[in-house]
């Protein structure tokens, strides 16, 4: 087993923490207090395929492995944590068209995707059905040659901004057999936004309730067959949780980083807070709290690309470790700069609150020992 990068992998890394560095990290700060939505940073990194990563190459996809798309977003995330999750919703609602959609509407999306010309958001959330997806209330009825959809979708990001909105929702029966999905078009009649949500962090990004009434959508937009949306659903959670990880991996490193940098310039008791051994220790417990993260998002990577029945618990494992192993380094970084890491002239505070969210989303860490015990149990 090879844990090294290759060539190709070592060239895709650097470009996109050059890029992190260049157009995401200085503007960081800046886009947090704003609340501002970079879609001309998002499409420049379009324009070096990050839009598409794991979408075929006929339609303007980079053609990717999973494992290249955390190397990816992890080292966006270094730069800017909302900004490459927002990268990860919407390479989610690319790749479900790409993988199960029909050739008309692959042709269709895709190449306007992949250059994000539009923008997709992924709408699987109700305010009653969050954990329990299965029991999702919103219904498209089959009319014609349409169908109408009714109810609403919660803490969709991208909630009113995107262009595109991929949407499961229940064409059957209770339960997941019963879900269908579907492409849904901003500016479709029927088709409503909330207002913006007011979050502790990944303020740089929209987040907003989509409503539908009576929101009449082309049979042609239908992903699939009927009943398959929710399965299409989960396939899709196994790559997002890599997604999120690997988002918290970039995050917590920068994190780990800026603290260490901090000790060795930071000077108490008439020596620098380096020489200290508690705080050597911290330091080096982080550094191998997000190593084994790192390894074991990887290793889930890995058993995705290559179909491993042990794939989706080896993600739900990769999710629940990395995201609270990257929120706990960014928290003892911040504890590690005393007072000034409570201030926002310091990064960590935004680090801290931009990290927590992905404890919860995604599937939160509790549903991801939901899944690791029922994969267990059914080896």
């Amino acid at each position: 087993m090879d844990f090294a990068l290759n060539d190709d992998q070592r060239a895709i890394q650097d470009m996109a923490s050059g890029f992190a560095a260049e157009r995401l990290a200085p503007h960081s700060a800046e886009w947090d207090e704003k609340k501002h939505f970079p879609v001309d940073v998002l499409r420049e990194a379009a324009s070096l395929g990050f839009a598409g990563i794991y979408v075929q190459d006929d339609v303007g996809g980079s053609g990717l492995s999973r494992l290249d798309a955390s190397i990816i977003f992890e080292a966006l995330s270094y730069g800017d944590v909302p900004t490459a999750a927002y990268l990860t919703i919407h390479n989610m609602a690319s790749w479900m068209i790409d993988r199960f959609g029909s050739d008309d509407l692959r042709q269709r999306y895709l190449p306007r995707l992949t250059t994000m010309e539009l923008i997709a958001s992924y709408c699987l959330t109700e305010p009653g059905s969050g954990s329990d997806a299965a029991n999702m209330r919103t219904t498209a009825r089959l009319d014609g040659d349409q169908y109408v959809l009714n109810g609403g979708k919660a803490f969709i990001s991208g909630g009113g901004v995107s262009d595109i909105y991929v949407v499961m929702a229940r064409t059957g029966g209770d339960g997941a057999k019963g879900v269908s999905a579907f492409v849904v078009e901003k500016g479709t009649p029927g088709l409503g936004f909330g207002a913006n949500e007011r979050k502790m962090g990944w303020n740089s990004q929209p987040t907003a309730a989509v409503n539908f009434d009576d929101c009449r959508v082309p049979v042609a937009n239908r992903i699939g067959q009927e009943g398959e949306g929710f399965r299409f659903a989960m396939m899709g959670l196994d790559g997002g949780r890599l997604n999120i990880a690997s988002c918290s991996l970039g995050g917590a490193q920068f994190a780990l980083d800026t603290a260490k940098a901090y000790l060795e310039t930071r000077q108490q008791f008439g020596k620098a807070l380096k020489d200290f051994q508690a705080l050597q220790f911290k330091l080096a417990d982080m550094a191998t709290e997000l190593e084994a993260a790192r390894l074991m998002v990887r290793r889930a990577a890995h058993a995705l690309d290559n179909k491993d029945p042990q794939a989706t618990k080896l993600c739900a494992m990769a999710k629940r470790f990395a995201t609270d192993a990257g929120f706990q380094v960014a928290n003892d970084a911040l504890q590690l700069h005393g007072g000034y890491g409570y201030l926002q002239d310091y990064p960590l505070e935004r680090i801290v609150r931009d990290l927590r969210v992905h404890q919860i989303l995604e599937g939160t860490n509790e549903i991801m020992r939901v899944i690791i015990a029922r994969e267990m149990f059914r080896q």
